[in-house]
């Protein structure tokens, strides 16, 4: 159970798990904070947080669990402006895509990352963003990484793994490196890909045509290009590296693909997406 629970973010991922909490009677109390009161007051509405505070010290008080569900270039602010309020037995987490952003940004606003801080990520979301996208299946059989560090109490990791299992969730744990490597090759390059396609084609001439006879197959490989794009602006700094190693490795595919097109080489092309078609097929459900 936890008493108060202190959401930094209250859009589609720290509402949807308030609202799963809250519909499984696991938290007494959820406190909203961000820059937009007009946002808290519609979480109040729709019955996310029970209340709200523009103040960030004022938000923390007394909370036992504090999530940070912002974009990745707002940790650091965030973290800044609880760090001399934040309670002592207090669990930190949060939910950024980019771990060992969050690690840093963190351990540089504390000076050293606490105790009863836990890094963590839900494989999990829409397109879509805000309060008003929230909803409490949304982790419902969905993986949630852990990447507890080295200095990270017992207790508090067993407190978030708590939390996300309550709302539906199936917990794994690993490093922050492997974690970061992982989801560039599985999430973010994906994203880039996606946002990378729709803006080449709308820049195009017939970019209307082009669109109008958009077939599902576009649609559906183009879905998470509708996602917030300062998000993954913010995930994709702070995951350069390992983003830019598996563009890489996709860079030398997609000649190879290329160079079969323009040769005519079906036999290579046929081996390709048999191979392609039997990996999804297998890992994919």
């Amino acid at each position: 159970m936890i008493r108060k629970l202190c959401i930094f973010g209250v859009g589609l991922i720290g509402g949807s798990l308030a609202l799963a909490l809250r519909r499984g009677g696991h938290c007494r109390q959820v406190v909203g904070c961000s820059r937009s009161e007009q946002h808290l007051a519609r979480a109040v509405e729709r019955g996310v947080i029970d209340s709200y505070s523009l103040d960030a010290v004022e938000a923390i008080r007394d909370a036992d669990m504090v999530l940070l569900a912002v974009p990745l270039g707002a940790m650091g602010p965030v973290c800044t402006s609880i760090r001399d309020a934040l309670p002592a037995d207090a669990v930190l987490t949060d939910v950024g895509s980019a771990k060992a952003s969050v690690v840093h940004a963190v351990s540089a606003a504390f000076g050293v990352a606490p105790s009863g801080f836990v890094p963590g990520h839900p494989i999990a979301g829409t397109e879509q963003s805000g309060v008003d996208a929230a909803f409490p299946e949304l982790f419902q059989d969905r993986r949630v990484i852990l990447t507890p560090l080295e200095t990270t109490r017992k207790d508090a990791l067993e407190k978030v793994r708590a939390m996300w299992q309550a709302a539906g969730a199936v917990v794994e744990e690993m490093s922050v490196t492997h974690h970061d490597e992982v989801l560039a090759a599985t999430s973010h390059l994906p994203h880039l890909l996606a946002f990378g396609l729709v803006d080449s084609l709308a820049r195009m001439g017939e970019r209307e045509e082009i669109f109008r006879y958009a077939a599902g197959g576009f649609r559906d490989f183009t879905r998470i290009a509708s996602s917030d794009p300062v998000m993954w602006r913010d995930i994709c700094l702070a995951n350069s590296e390992a983003i830019l190693e598996v563009m890489k490795h996709y860079r030398e595919d997609l000649d190879g693909i290329t160079e079969a097109v323009k040769h005519g080489d079906g036999d290579q092309l046929l081996e390709i997406f048999r191979r392609a078609k039997a990996a999804r097929d297998r890992f994919c459900h």
